[in-house]
């Protein structure tokens, strides 16, 4: 799927800024995450499972990954993206177990994008780029702090990649400084 026409069905049914922020993101992220583990040819694919993977989310939360396949099938996507999308929901609203690697970064890093994006949003600099690893494993213990971001989900994920925790928090929010001015650009563009 070319990415104009994933950016047209994300929006299709997502309109709430913040969710058009989350979905770019991790899109980001995600094809962070491809490069720098080998996956290069595969960048594209693991991007647009990121951008695409709360398709369902803003209008039909209490059905999330429920709905993803009929609308991702209606935008052209695949099985294997199909696949790829509901399996972020394992053992919270989807029975589809992430398989591959890329489906098991995208579990640990969806809920984990959310705490990191939390946390730089309350520093002075409101940025990740001067958060050191140490500030957000403060934040990660802090569970009043991103109470909405499942600590347990972002451990899970870490643990299905065979990463430590600090691996998967410093590599993350790794992704998240070398692609918080693409995203910024991106969330400009829209407003």
């Amino acid at each position: 799927m070319e990415r104009t026409a994933a950016i047209a069905l994300l929006k299709k049914y997502n309109s709430e800024p913040f969710h058009i922020a989350h979905a770019y993101t991790v899109e980001a992220v995600m094809r962070w995450f491809a490069e720098k583990l080998g996956y290069q040819d595969e960048a594209d694919f693991w991007a647009t499972v990121g951008l695409l993977h709360d398709i369902d989310f803003e209008r039909w939360p209490e059905e999330h990954c429920t709905r993803a396949p009929e609308l991702l099938r209606e935008g052209g996507a695949d099985e294997r993206m199909i696949h790829a999308v509901c399996s972020h929901g394992y053992g919270l609203c989807s029975d589809i177990e992430p398989d591959c690697e890329m489906e098991k970064v995208l579990f640990a890093v969806d809920e984990l994008t959310g705490l990191i994006g939390a946390a730089a949003r309350m520093r002075p600099s409101k940025s990740c780029s001067d958060m050191e690893l140490s500030s957000l494993k403060k934040k990660f213990k802090d569970k009043r702090f991103a109470a909405g971001c499942s600590r347990d989900v972002i451990k899970q994920g870490a643990e299905m990649l065979g990463w430590e925790l600090d691996e998967l928090l410093s590599r993350t929010l790794e992704a998240m400084r070398d692609c918080e001015s693409a995203i910024a650009a991106e969330c400009g563009e829209q407003e």
